[in-house]
């Protein structure tokens, strides 16, 4: 088994793409979005549903942040691979319906040729409480 490196560098920048990631998602930047997923992204919503890339992009003509607020992150590297975990909180509107959530989330992000690239996400849903 692969213990997490510590690499001060290559932790910032992975700290830097899960910034822009969250920037795009709150945009609905969708060539951003193009260019920071890989070709085969998979999500896992809270509710187990999952996107491709294609499905993730394409969500926001339907879907749209309004805001969205991050703590508890958790960054290990690995050789090529990187893991995010961190709680997220939202308000987004959903075709016209404004809702919130509450997750605990996981991002998978691996080094190609052409650079960091977001291979996938898992969202667990946290008690209102």
């Amino acid at each position: 088994m692969t213990a997490a490196r510590q690499d001060d560098h290559v932790t910032a920048g992975i700290r830097e793409l899960r910034q822009a990631f969250d920037d795009a998602e709150l945009r609905a930047d969708t060539a951003r979005l193009n260019a920071l997923l890989a070709d085969d992204f998979m999500s896992i919503g809270e509710r187990g549903y999952q996107l491709d890339k294609r499905q993730w992009i394409d969500r926001h003509a339907d879907f749209g942040y309004l805001s969205l607020e991050t703590s508890e992150l958790d960054v290990r590297c690995y050789d090529r691979a990187a893991i995010v975990r961190c709680v997220q909180r939202s308000r987004a509107s959903w075709r016209g319906e404004v809702m919130t959530l509450a997750v605990r989330l996981s991002q998978t992000w691996i080094e190609l040729p052409g650079g960091w690239r977001l291979a996938g996400i898992q969202f667990s849903p946290l008690d209102h409480a």
